[in-house]
């Protein structure tokens, strides 16, 4: 399999025909399933791959621009609002044939710079075995009778997290002051999702906030825990894919993002336990029924705009560098 994880191998200076390299936020294990079916489709482009939570990537990227010397020829992350930034940075370029006939348009750039690949949202993850009231509320974390027993990722890793954070506090019900209630209770911020799918598995917390598959593919595992839709609403991500202005290799870097526009792909997303964002694959049984699932609203422009902002405020309240 034609691989290569530049966590431990370098990038080599000439890129060569046939090869991409790929930033991306998505997890290891699922990244090395995801390349295989890629290059069964497309056995003779080489896909080198580094990976990591948004935040880092991003800012791997960031320098890498500052010394005009960016890598990759491909971005896959959390969030359309970060894409949509690199949009107006001038960092990627469009793809105006992309495969998307099959897609909500509001899944995708009205430009064509970037395309969401499945929808992630995050809600509540618990312990079926901590004798503790099934969730059904936001709120019902800054009750007393679960004081100290919330853990949540930090936006200061996981770019899940930025939105979820960056939206909720834009929620006229909630804001800042849940946040501080949530600290005030208790709450504890991890690093990423993983750290807060652990800790509840292993009843070190009783609840935890998290994205909807972590949760999902803990529990088919075996893991006493089970997941919840706030009544309120849930935020989401829909990790979207990308070309970036300065691609060596543009024409293999299409043939990428056809892919992950391709039924193929969508059908493995489900096999992942990730909600499909192709109108025709159906949904992973596991999520029930979701025709009443509530998805919250914010402005991506103010929560862009909010990030730096929004980060150190998280930080004041459950710490973090």
């Amino acid at each position: 399999m034609l691989v290569t994880l530049l966590g431990t191998l370098a990038i080599t200076s000439a890129i060569q025909a046939g090869e991409i390299t790929l930033y991306t936020s998505q997890p290891q294990k699922q990244m090395v399933k995801v390349v295989e079916l890629f290059q069964q489709k497309y056995p003779n482009i080489k896909v080198n791959v580094y990976r990591d939570g948004t935040t880092k990537v991003l800012s791997k990227l960031q320098a890498e621009i500052v010394a005009d010397s960016p890598k990759p020829d491909v971005l896959m992350i959390a969030d359309s609002v970060a894409m949509d930034a690199l949009k107006r940075q001038g960092v990627l370029q469009p793809y105006k044939d992309a495969p998307v006939k099959d897609f909500d348009p509001s899944q995708y750039d009205k430009d064509k710079y970037y395309f969401g690949t499945k929808l992630i949202t995050t809600g509540i993850i618990y312990n079926t075995k901590a004798g503790v009231p099934v969730p059904e509320s936001w709120n019902d974390l800054l009750s007393m009778a679960v004081k100290n027993q919330v853990i949540m990722p930090s936006p200061l890793y996981s770019g899940a997290a930025v939105i979820h954070v960056g939206t909720l506090t834009e929620q006229p019900d909630f804001g800042w002051a849940y946040y501080e209630k949530l600290a005030k209770n208790g709450a504890v911020a991890g690093k990423g999702n993983g750290s807060v799918r652990n800790a509840v598995a292993r009843g070190q917390k009783a609840y935890g906030i998290i994205i909807d598959y972590m949760a999902i593919e803990a529990k088919k595992k075996g893991s006493p825990v089970d997941f919840v839709f706030p009544k309120e609403g849930v935020t989401s991500i829909n990790q979207p894919v990308a070309i970036l202005k300065s691609a060596k290799n543009v024409e293999d870097a299409r043939k990428f993002i056809d892919f992950q526009l391709s039924k193929d792909a969508q059908l493995q997303s489900v096999s992942q336990n990730y909600i499909p964002l192709m109108k025709s694959i159906k949904v992973p049984e596991a999520y029930g029924n979701l025709s009443k699932l509530k998805v919250m609203k914010a402005d991506p422009k103010v929560i862009q705009e909010k990030i730096e902002e929004n980060k150190k405020k998280f930080a004041n309240l459950f710490g973090g560098a």
